[in-house]
């Protein structure tokens, strides 16, 4: 069945409307850059709206995954698409019912987009160096998938509770001066195993 029902999609239902004066600083986007506007009313101070152009939204909560005999690719979580870009939902839902399915993702390369992810709630089987309220980002053509041990670790789980909102692009993303600041520098590693002492074994990572 479908994801969601076109019930689930809510426009306005009262205006905030704000009779304010003042300086107010609405920031526009021209020509690939941001220009200010300053208004000497606050923006919201509005009575309503014509035609087919207005806000509304869409609850996570009302988005009804999908589940397979094995892995779903992330399309099949799929919510909206724009111009260039998608935004999918990983929901709490059962997972892959194979017996030989294991049910996480597999390693991979996105090499036409660029794959960033908004952890909301919930466990997060496939990664490791991230926490609620993390931001990932992995650029276009860099191999990422499953944290060492964690393809290990899924085998036989039968449920997720992970809450988190991806956002693929078909153009390059730029990091802003905060998103460098934030970033915590620690996340890149969380894919490393130091060598092993053994030299049978180098070489040999535990999601081989």
């Amino acid at each position: 069945g479908a994801p969601y029902y076109h019930r689930d999609i809510h426009p306005p239902t009262e205006l905030a409307t704000r009779r304010e004066s003042g300086e107010f600083v609405v920031k526009v986007r021209v020509r690939g850059g941001v220009q200010d506007y300053v208004l000497d009313y606050h923006p919201f101070d509005v009575v309503g709206w014509d035609g087919f152009l207005y806000p509304w939204t869409f609850s996570i909560h009302d988005f009804e995954p999908i589940t397979g005999r094995i892995h779903q690719p992330p399309p099949s979580h799929q919510t909206f698409q724009g111009p260039n870009f998608v935004i999918c939902s990983f929901c709490p839902r059962h997972l892959d019912f194979d017996p030989e399915a294991v049910p996480i993702p597999y390693h991979h390369s996105n090499l036409q987009s660029e794959e960033m992810i908004y952890y909301v709630s919930g466990n997060f089987g496939s990664r490791k160096g991230i926490s609620v309220g993390s931001i990932t980002l992995h650029p276009s053509g860099l191999p990422h998938g499953p944290a060492p041990g964690l393809a290990e670790k899924a085998l036989g789980v039968r449920e997720t509770t992970e809450l988190a909102v991806m956002c693929d692009t078909f153009r390059p993303l730029k990091l802003s001066a905060l998103a460098r600041d934030t970033d915590d520098g620690h996340y890149a590693l969380s894919w490393y195993e130091p060598p092993s002492e053994d030299p049978d074994l180098a070489g040999v990572t535990s999601h081989l």
